[in-house]
């Protein structure tokens, strides 16, 4: 199971950590990502980690959120964190985690486990 938290409503220019706490899988063993989904488009990767690579090296950036957000993980907490910095009103969407024990399945949309989701609305 995989729950997220920390969406909310900011202003643009403002910054939200997103936060998705994994149970009942070997958390380290998985590659994890973030994913948006904003109303009225598809599901499109926002940034993808590997299993077993430092904890906040990233194997896929979205050009669209590239040196405003950083993925990175606590496998003693089981978490994968996405921090967002200088959010924009086009970054307003349902963000979901995702887990799955090849990043190249993350990474295409087929992971194994999803989140429900946590809504991030930029909004002055």
């Amino acid at each position: 199971q995989l729950v997220e938290s920390g969406g909310g409503l900011v202003q643009p220019g403002g910054s939200l950590r997103l936060s998705c706490a994994a149970s009942g899988i070997m958390f380290s063993a998985n590659a994890v990502g973030w994913y948006r989904q904003a109303p009225g488009a598809q599901r499109e990767l926002v940034a993808a980690m590997r299993r077993g690579g430092p904890p906040d090296y990233a194997d896929f950036i979205s050009d669209f959120v590239k040196g405003r957000f950083t993925i990175s993980r606590d496998n003693a907490k089981n978490t994968v964190y996405l921090q967002m910095n200088n959010l924009k009103p086009e970054d307003t969407a349902l963000y979901f985690c995702t887990a799955d024990l090849n990043v190249a399945r993350v990474i295409t949309g087929t992971p194994t486990y999803w989140g429900q989701g946590t809504q991030v609305t930029v909004s002055s």
